[in-house]
Formats: C-alpha cells, structure tokens, sequence
C-alpha cells in the first residue's frame, strides 16, 4: 500500500506518496527526514544516507514531472519539477537513471520558489 506523504520545502507544501517499492517503502521507513535542498536546475535532491537501495524495475533514465526519485549513486531522494542540465527537448533526465519512488499531487511548479540549503522535511500525511 502507498504511503501519503507530505513534502515541506523552505515555504512550500506539497503532498504525494511513495509506492510500493522496496526502496520507497525503504524511504517511508526512514521518516521523517530532514535536510538541505540541493538544486541541480529544476529538481531538489538531497542525500539519504541511512536508505541504500540498487537501481531496481522502476528504474529509468527519463522522468516526468512531479515524479520523486532515488538515486542509487548518490543515496539521494529526488524531486523534478522541470528540466535538468542533462535534459533535451521533450525530456526530463536526471544525471543517471533513478527508481521511481512515487509522485507529487498536482502541479509542482511552486518548488522553483526553493532556495538552495532551504530546508525540506518529508514526513507521513
């Protein structure tokens, strides 16, 4: 079953949920989680260093978005709300391919408003 999440960055609130995955079950067992937002263009991501999980079936090169990630390289929980300095027209891409851990609801625009090292706390709705 889907965790309910809420993302709180800097000043902005969201909801969505992590799926069923083990590494987003791996996520939703870790929270709450509290960090600095690091940008890499138009996504935030930060380090999770207690969850490790491999590139797994939902892995992918291309997102889309309001998708969440984890990036096995970097033990990182990922937000895209736009392009990255990897995209190309008409796709989203992270810097290497990501485990689709679950999804913002709605329109996640309002993360562009994120400063980098805002704090963002992800936590169970």
């Amino acid at each position: 079953m889907p965790t309910e999440i809420v993302i709180i960055a800097g000043d902005q609130r969201l909801e969505g949920f992590l799926s069923d995955t083990p590494a987003a079950q791996a996520l939703a067992a870790a929270l709450p989680i509290t960090a600095a937002a690091q940008l890499w263009g138009d996504e935030i991501y930060f380090s999770v260093p207690h969850v490790v999980a491999d590139l797994d079936d939902t892995a992918t090169p291309v997102v889309q978005v309001g998708d969440l990630g984890y990036w096995p390289p970097g033990k990182a929980f990922c937000i895209f709300f736009g392009l990255t300095p990897t995209s190309v027209p008409g796709e989203i891409r992270p810097a290497s391919p990501v485990n689709l851990v679950g999804r913002v609801h709605g329109d996640p625009c309002c993360l562009k408003l994120v400063s980098e090292g805002a704090t963002v706390r992800l936590e169970k709705k």
